[in-house]
């Protein structure tokens, strides 16, 4: 959450600073601000989205080729002018962007009051600024390395100083900084898509590092203050993939790029006439994933709901037990881990904080650590012991889609490979390898008809919701509650259908509606019977169903076909009309898809 972007170059720093600004929004929308330094510093601070920045510095033509900018997701403080970054020191010499959290915050605050600091804003960050001027003797990278010592909690921090205008210094821990390498220009970032309309070369910083940041060059330093050599990187996805592409938001775009990022998630993975699985990220523990006799997987919001359809996976296909964690309770117990233990972290972001602080939890208690993740070169992916890439290029909405699809279609090929190790035949391996190749050409015969947005119609003003489903569908229906709830902010529930009766069904009055999935699968007339049960009390029902089977449409008030598969596949099917439900219901609300409110793509805070 928060989004940082710096300049330094031979070009004018205020377009591509607003650029990438407008880039990183979808990690924080509440307020704005960048300084240019042109000679002396030129601050500019908004409440709101990066158009209300956009106003107050338009038409303007400063000249300044340094500067550095931030998009915010209030933690402390609310969005006000004081409290939007870049926050200043009392002599008004320095400026710092932050993304993070200063836990020590308010006992340094104490201490910088009493020798006479005066602070502007609520915020945590006011006091590295503040720091940095009471320590400063003439170096402003000694002093970022002293402050560094002072400060505990999680940073992405940039620093201007108009004594040393020459350069930018980066520092991070816990929360990404990727620099930018150009032609007589340097670009920072928290993340690469700011950068990739200007390079694709870049240096990920690793937790603990800090840099000096030049026009030309570059000096990185450890956690022990040591100059060290880094390999530049290249990002292979491309600037378009960051683009909305001629739809209204990235929701929808990423929806219906759903056909080819699933296709792109399997890529090369499939080796159909062994009915094997092949994942190059895995190649180094393949052995050791032999004698794995329990799994752990660990994932917040829908990644979590992935990894409950990969627990019903796995268990079911390769026969190992797997326990699904919310990674911000991981901590908080004392889970028994040893060798023969794997934990897998799910993150599209791969800096997801609570995600990667439980990871670093079981490595450091000895267990085999794997990741699926979207974002190359991301913490988690750069922590665990090997994993696998999504391949999906950047999700830019809030709201997951295209990711979630794509993790479940992972966890499938994890559980052939897995499987085979075991006891699943060659048949079985090649029946679902080739649903899951047929997946693709079945979600583009779907997007290209369906009845969602009349469905939407109907009940965007309503103001609960329940989402029910049994088996592989279960955590199918609490990603379709949570997709409501994050873009259209109607209250929504999902639950195990059988669960209804034990207490849920007392919300059940007329006009009341339950979203089910029901597809025709092994549990399909025990839901059959929960239908009944809304319906005997006046609830509406939406139902989810398998092409052919018209039963339904008897007591359903609507009912959604969608193409046969196997059942462990069809959470990756329902997904999708539930995913354009939110989205249909949100636009018909008039709220901000991409950006509902509160929320931030990625959470790189506790």
């Amino acid at each position: 959450m928060c989004g940082i972007v710096g300049y330094i170059g031979k070009n004018r720093a205020l377009p591509i600073l607003l650029d990438g600004l407008r880039r990183l929004e979808y990690r924080g929308y509440d307020s704005s601000g960048i300084v240019i330094c042109d000679d002396i510093f030129h601050d500019f601070r908004v409440v709101g989205k990066i158009k209300e920045l956009d106003k107050k510095i338009a038409n303007m033509s400063l000249g300044g080729n340094i500067g550095i900018a931030h998009t915010r997701w209030a933690t402390h403080g609310a969005p006000t002018e004081n409290n939007a970054h870049p926050h200043c020191d009392c002599t008004g010499n320095i400026r710092v962007v932050h993304n993070g959290i200063i836990e020590n915050h308010s006992a340094l605050r104490k201490q910088l009051e009493r020798k006479g600091h005066i602070f502007k804003s609520q915020t945590d960050t006011e006091v590295v600024p503040h720091l940095l001027e009471d320590l400063y003797k003439g170096n402003i990278t000694e002093t970022l390395k002293d402050v560094l010592r002072i400060i505990k909690g999680t940073y992405g921090l940039a620093v201007l100083c108009a004594q040393e205008p020459e350069k930018i210094l980066v520092a991070r821990k816990g929360s990404p900084l990727v620099i930018g390498i150009g032609k007589d220009e340097t670009i920072i970032a928290s993340d690469v898509s700011a950068i990739l309309q200007y390079t694709k070369e870049v240096i990920y910083l690793e937790d603990g590092e800090m840099a000096e940041i030049y026009a030309d060059h570059f000096k990185i330093f450890d956690s022990a203050a040591n100059e060290v050599d880094k390999n530049i990187e290249r990002i292979e996805w491309d600037i378009d993939e960051a683009t909305k592409k001629g739809f209204d938001h990235f929701m929808l775009k990423e929806i219906f790029e759903q056909p080819s990022t699933i296709t792109d998630s399997i890529r090369g993975r499939v080796v159909m006439d062994e009915g094997k699985v092949k994942l190059g990220g895995l190649e180094i523990c393949v052995d050791k994933l032999r004698g794995i006799k329990r799994i752990i997987i660990i994932a917040c919001g829908t990644a979590w709901h992935a990894g409950l359809i990969g627990e019903y996976m796995i268990e079911e296909y390769a026969g190992i037990p797997v326990e699904v964690e919310w990674a911000s309770e991981f901590r908080y117990r004392k889970p028994i881990l040893d060798k023969k233990t794997a934990v897998l972290v799910i993150s599209q972001s791969g800096e997801t904080a609570d995600t990667l602080a439980a990871l670093r939890e079981a490595r450091e208690k000895g267990a085999l650590t794997l990741g699926i993740v979207n974002t190359v070169g991301s913490t988690i992916a750069r922590e665990t012991d090997a994993g696998v890439y999504n391949h999906i290029g950047p999700e830019i909405s809030v709201a997951s889609t295209k990711a979630f699809t794509s993790q479940v279609s992972i966890l499938a090929l994890l559980t052939v490979l897995l499987g085979r190790q075991r006891g699943m035949s060659l048949v079985m391996g090649q029946r679902i390898l080739k649903e899951l190749q047929a997946l693709p050409e079945k979600i583009e015969n779907y997007l290209s008809t369906n009845n969602i947005k009349d469905i939407a119609r109907k009940y965007y003003h309503v103001n609960n919701f329940a989402f029910l489903g049994r088996k592989y569908n279960q955590p199918t229906a609490l990603e379709g509650a949570l997709k409501l709830k994050e873009i259209s902010y109607i209250h929504a529930e999902g639950f195990p259908s059988g669960e209804m009766k034990h207490g849920s069904i007392a919300m059940i009055e007329p006009g009341f509606p339950s979203f089910f999935i029901a597809p025709r699968d092994s549990v399909y007339e025990k839901n059959v019977s929960n239908i009944e049960e809304i319906k005997s009390r006046g609830g509406n029902v939406i139902v989810i169903t398998t092409e052919g089977n018209k039963e339904l449409e008897k007591i359903a008030d609507d009912v959604i076909y969608i193409p046969k598969t196997l059942e462990m596949l069809t959470p990756i099917l329902a997904s999708v009309p539930l995913q354009l439900f939110a989205y249909y219901v949100s636009s018909l609300k008039g709220l901000d898809v991409d950006k509902p409110r509160n929320l931030a793509k990625s959470v790189t805070v506790e």
